[in-house]
């Protein structure tokens, strides 16, 4: 049992097991303790590439990610990395003139975080998908990528339906009023007056995102090559088209609103709630279905979701996609959907792993965001939280730290700064930052967050 805890805390401080005294009550069932031995029988596979033991899949690091297909796929200088097969997809590090985007493994094993920006999104000219996933458990890497990959095309195929079936759509409005509040879209300007033409594609969009993530969740289950039991997923994604800007959260990762408020001073608006277990709701919702919600006696500020009869496997967040040893006991893969009507004074959205949150706070992300040169935005806020990590938790593994930057206005002489020479899409390298440019141990002043 001290071996399965081990593999498990070494993919993150999402997921934990705790032993116990007895062997009946190490694990939730045999099923359980079939998906531990399995990770552990991975050996160096999980942390090295190409050991190929058991003949099972050789596992990537994210740097190496372009180099699949034998070579097929070389690693491309500058800072615009788009998968070749697809225009305007990127999901390795870089940058185009409308976002900045970084990924950086930590120290807690192999990258589990992975990102992704589709301009023109759905075929729609001015359409952008963004999205950050941070995997948890043995096999969170993969998960993590097998979202990026596929939601995306699922909350495409959604929308296309709404929008070829319109009266379908309509059909369906009224028993969209009756999904409880956890489902509810929520308005963050609700001063705002939405055209007809607006709304119904506010609502089609939030419709798509919840039918898209059930159908993701569903294949995760049936998956053959990717064992979900005891690993997972968060996903922050979301969808700007025109002045419309929909997020769809599942978990603890977060997005961020950097903008202006009446005196014309940057602020910070969160965007979404980070879903943790202890929330009143969510914590309701796992009671309700027999879940265990506690803190550990070593980390009392984290809550976790364990089984009924076990301390096991101790999830810090009450959504995510996978994890389906807690399914049955509230865990949900629902995306809790806002809204923001974007404004003149919008300039841009950071969607980023805890990794990012856990050592800066929103007011810190912004400001860092908001003085660095586009193309670089990203990687100096990666960089930024890992010299931040050093600072203040200097005993701790440093986690996985990805980060998406739209932006929202299209300033000409702020596009000249985007170049084609300054990131490399090699996510080991660790650059040098300004130390003067970081933010202070204090903070950043008055807090500025709005939450929903």
């Amino acid at each position: 049992m001290t071996q399965a805890v081990q593999v498990l805390n070494r993919h993150g401080t999402d997921l934990v097991g705790e032993g116990r005294g007895s062997d009946s009550e190490c694990l939730a069932g045999f099923e359980c303790f079939l998906n531990i031995v399995r990770a552990l029988g991975m050996g160096s596979c999980i942390s090295e590439v190409g050991d190929g033991a058991g003949g099972s899949q050789s596992l990537l690091t994210y740097s190496q990610e372009l180099n699949v297909d034998g070579g097929k796929r070389r690693r491309l200088k500058g800072s615009s990395t788009m998968d070749y097969k697809v225009p305007g997809r990127m999901f390795l590090n870089g940058s185009s003139e409308i976002a900045s985007m970084y990924c950086k493994q930590g120290k807690k094993g192999i990258n589990q975080d992975a990102m992704l920006v589709w301009e023109n999104f759905c075929s729609k000219e001015g359409t952008v998908f963004c999205g950050v996933f941070d995997g948890h458990g043995p096999y969170g890497h993969r998960v993590a990528k097998k979202v990026r990959d596929s939601f995306p095309l699922k909350l495409s195929a959604q929308w296309d339906l709404h929008r070829k079936n319109q009266d379908g759509f309509n059909d369906q409005n009224g028993a969209a009023t009756s999904h409880n509040s956890e489902e509810q879209i929520k308005l963050i300007d609700e001063n705002c007056n939405h055209e007809l033409d607006g709304t119904d594609t506010i609502l089609a969009l939030r419709e798509s995102f919840l039918k898209a993530s059930k159908i993701m969740d569903k294949e995760l289950k049936m998956h053959r090559d990717i064992d979900c039991f005891c690993s997972g997923t968060t996903a922050v994604t979301l969808i700007k088209q025109g002045l419309d800007l929909v997020v769809g959260n599942v978990g603890d990762s977060r997005a961020v609103l950097g903008t202006r408020d009446h005196e014309d001073s940057l602020i910070a608006v969160q965007l979404t709630v980070d879903l943790k277990p202890n929330l009143p709701k969510e914590e309701e919702r796992i009671r309700h279905r027999k879940g265990r919600v506690f803190s550990l006696k070593n980390e009392p500020d984290v809550a976790r979701v364990w089984l009924p009869n076990s301390d096991f496997p101790g999830l810090a967040m009450a959504r995510a996609f996978g994890d389906f040893c807690l399914k049955d006991v509230g865990l949900i893969s629902v995306p809790d959907v806002s809204y923001h009507r974007l404004t003149e004074k919008d300039e841009f959205v950071v969607l980023a792993t805890d990794g990012i949150w856990d050592v800066l706070s929103n007011e810190e992300v912004v400001e860092i965001v908001a003085s660095a040169p586009r193309s670089t935005a990203a990687r100096l806020l990666v960089e930024s939280a890992v010299l931040s990590w050093k600072a203040k938790f200097p005993f701790c593994k440093i986690d996985d730290c990805a980060a998406v930057c739209l932006f929202l206005n299209s300033n000409t002489e702020l596009n000249a700064e985007h170049t084609t020479d300054k990131l490399t899409p090699d996510a080991s390298t660790h650059p040098v930052v300004d130390q003067s440019s970081l933010p202070s141990e204090n903070g950043i002043g008055v807090e500025a967050e709005k939450l929903l």
